[in-house]
């Protein structure tokens, strides 16, 4: 699979949410979800159907291909890690987070991101331990921050 541009990268995690919301994923429900309009959905559709990604019968279900499916849940995680970071321990709130989480997963790299991850294992190790040392200094810190 080639790099997907990360409008591509949001359908496909639009298409993997609705799936998971609802069991399955139409054109209208994804151009909703995206607030973009029908035609631009199936533009979308064409190219990541042609990329192997997903398959969509015309005024059907949208699918993932299994390579799809891997693809788009890779993102998700990415995502909700990146979110997880940002509200837990950056102490963001969830709205702006969403959006930074949104901007971030197209951008990161592999390496900073697996760090990044290893990051948040340690800091939960920390807080599993009953050692909230860092977290709660970076909680007052944060709070300091905003006077």
């Amino acid at each position: 699979m080639n790099k997907l541009t990360s409008t591509m990268e949001d359908y496909l995690e639009a298409i993997y949410s609705l799936k998971k919301e609802k069991g399955f994923a139409r054109v209208g429900e994804i151009a909703s979800k995206l607030d973009v309009k029908s035609p631009t959905v199936n533009s979308a559709i064409k190219f990541l159907s042609d990329q192997g990604l997903v398959i969509h019968e015309r005024y059907g279900y949208v699918d993932l291909t299994n390579e799809g499916g891997q693809a788009a849940s890779e993102i998700r995680n990415k995502h909700d890690i990146l979110f997880r970071f940002l509200t837990e321990f950056l102490m963001l709130d969830a709205t702006l987070a969403e959006k930074e989480a949104c901007s971030i997963e197209h951008s990161i790299g592999e390496k900073t991101f697996l760090r990044l991850t290893k990051f948040l294992r340690f800091l939960q190790k920390d807080a599993v331990n009953g050692r909230l040392t860092a977290i709660n200094q970076m909680r007052r810190y944060f709070k300091d921050d905003n006077k």
